[in-house]
């Protein structure tokens, strides 16, 4: 019976059914674009087309390395960027005076690409894989500081004159008042940084390994199996659609006050 009213809540919703008519437009605009033949679309494979390519790869095992290839590479890369960039975007966020040193260093660097810095990591790494993975740390490590720093900057000076007039000490005002303020600003950067970090690896995919995701569409276009660069496009965003929503539901966990 539960789970029966969380289907029921869940797919009787205003939200859910704006997303399925949606959703069910796109296809069906798509499949008349196919049939059509429209000269600016080009060779573009109807979704009957998409849909038997992919049940197809369904039951290959290489279509599972491909998603196993990518999500390794993902979880490294991204957990790394987090472990150092959080403790790092908190701490140029708190302290004025490492911010001044060190903050201009990483607006240097953080426009620069995350794809050119293949060669240079294929030079100081001994593997493809940990290139790889290096630019997909690259892409997600930057992106966190930046949102951290500017939540930070934007607390309400009001919060921290209110808690230091109640004793808070520089140690209070940074647990109670500063980190839980710059929640959201992690979870955001952590979000945004994803979809960074997986447009990253696809493309770094496409250039130095047989595997993931990325080889999988490159594949495609190379042996001129359009449905199957479809059907990599769509896993990648498939992969990358339920990332950000994980992101999203442990972040709603640690900041219960963000939900509508």
């Amino acid at each position: 019976m539960r789970l029966a009213g969380r289907l029921k809540k869940t797919f009787g919703s205003a939200t859910t059914r704006r997303s399925l008519v949606s959703l069910t437009t796109f296809v069906v605009l798509w499949e008349l674009s196919a049939r059509l033949k429209i000269p600016v679309l080009g060779a573009v494979p109807s979704p009957a087309e998409t849909a038997a390519c992919l049940v197809q790869e369904i039951f290959r095992a290489e279509y599972w390395r491909s998603w196993g290839g990518s999500l390794a590479r993902i979880l490294i890369g991204f957990a790394a960027a987090q472990l150092l960039g959080v403790p790092l975007g908190l701490f140029l966020g708190w302290s004025r005076r490492a911010r001044e040193v060190i903050f201009p260093l990483v607006e240097i660097m953080r426009p620069v690409p995350p794809l050119a810095w293949v060669p240079v990591s294929v030079i100081f790494w001994p593997s493809a894989e940990l290139s790889m993975i290096f630019v997909t740390f690259l892409g997600a490590f930057f992106t966190v500081i930046l949102n951290i720093v500017e939540g930070i900057a934007a607390v309400d000076e009001r919060y921290l004159r209110a808690a230091a007039s109640l004793g808070a000490g520089k140690s209070g005002l940074f647990w109670h008042v500063l980190l839980p303020a710059s929640l959201p600003s992690v979870l955001t950067g952590m979000t945004v940084g994803m979809g960074i970090t997986w447009c990253v690896v696809v493309a770094a995919e496409m250039i130095a390994t047989d595997t993931g995701l990325g080889f999988l569409t490159w594949r495609g276009y190379v042996a001129g199996e359009f449905p199957l660069i479809v059907v990599g496009m769509l896993s990648i965003g498939l992969a990358g659609w339920l990332s950000s929503g994980l992101i999203r539901r442990v972040g709603l966990h640690f900041a219960p006050w963000l939900k509508n």
